[in-house]
């Protein structure tokens, strides 16, 4: 009598294989975050800088008109949002702080509650002069690098 054993090949993973996997997946995850992270920051400060662009040159163009700089700012320009939206920024708040002859200003890029409010690069100020400056950032960091990038 022929006793006939044929063996199926079995298709799939193993437990290890899944588990390498999985953990190539982990490191590439830890490495991967914190770099998209700041990545996103950093358009978020472009978009703070931008906005602080954009108050100066009303500012300047009111100054032109008038002789002076105006003593408020807009509230269109406080809450710029740079996404074409008339939406409030959520990241920034645009401040204006006069200086005390109407002849200077120093505006004020403060960060708002939320993922930006723990930025590495603090608020930015801009004044009449073009002086960049920045204001509550961590220790370590450059703060002429946070307003290049």
């Amino acid at each position: 009598m022929t006793h006939c054993t044929t063996r199926t090949k079995q298709v799939g993973f193993t437990l290890i294989e899944l588990m390498i996997v999985v953990a190539i997946v982990g490191i590439l995850s830890a490495i991967a975050y914190p770099s998209y992270t700041e990545y996103v920051r950093r358009g978020h400060r472009a978009e703070a800088r931008t906005g602080l662009l954009q108050a100066q040159q009303w500012l300047e163009r009111a100054a032109t008109a008038q002789g002076v700089y105006p003593t408020t700012l807009p509230y269109a320009l406080q809450w710029k949002n740079t996404d074409g939206t008339d939406e409030p920024s959520k990241r920034y708040t645009i401040g204006f702080k006069a200086g005390n002859t109407n002849a200077a200003f120093t505006l004020i890029a403060t960060r708002r509650a939320g993922a930006q409010s723990n930025d590495r690069c603090g608020d930015f100020t801009l004044t009449n002069a073009g002086v960049q400056t920045t204001e509550n950032y961590a220790s370590g960091t450059d703060p002429k690098e946070c307003w290049r990038k």
